[in-house]
């Protein structure tokens, strides 16, 4: 354990908690990126949605499973697909509602 920040070895990105499970993400589509129509002279905000969440949005949003079908497709809990879709809906909501561009990133790509 570090002295300094009493973070251990093998923690996730923030040091704290367990490590992010991995997904099985049937079509990743990191890179992507969706901005306002409106020109508005200057570079607007992003939002940040993590492959996982759009997944997560894709499987229960667009392709009507339940939380616990989509959860076992994912390769992960239930509670764990309702964080990432809890997150990501958020997430798109705020970039909807304030006119910011949303860009998809993987875990590994984040920030």
């Amino acid at each position: 354990m570090n002295e300094h920040t009493g973070q251990g070895m093998g923690r996730c990105r923030r040091g704290r908690g367990r490590p992010r499970a991995k997904r099985l993400i049937e079509n990743p589509c990191e890179g992507r990126c969706f901005k306002p129509s409106e020109d508005t002279g200057c570079e607007s905000e992003s939002v940040l949605v993590l492959s996982e969440e759009i997944e997560a949005i894709r499987l229960v949003d667009l392709m009507d499973h339940d939380q616990e079908s989509a959860a076992a497709e994912i390769g992960i809990s239930r509670r764990t697909l309702w964080r990432d879709l809890h997150n990501g809906r958020k997430k798109i909501a705020d970039a909807l509602i304030n006119g910011k561009s949303i860009e998809i990133i993987s875990e590994n790509n984040e920030l």
